[in-house]
């Protein structure tokens, strides 16, 4: 966001979200455990999370 000099309520606009959606994903409020899951996931399995998360973006419809 930085690097784009965007602001929360624009990435917010241009998800469709609200501008408190975004605020708290910065600040890591609506994933409280997602750290601590994906550090023992790759633990157990010897991994890292790019083994674990692709991103696919999702197709514009035609």
């Amino acid at each position: 966001m930085a690097r784009q000099r965007m602001t929360n309520k624009r990435l917010a606009e241009l998800m469709g979200v609200h501008p408190n959606t975004i605020s708290n994903l910065k600040n890591q409020d609506s994933l409280p455990h997602i750290g601590e899951t994906l550090d023992a996931l790759c633990k157990i399995l010897d991994c890292t999370p790019d083994d674990l998360i692709e991103y696919i973006p999702e197709k514009d419809p035609d």
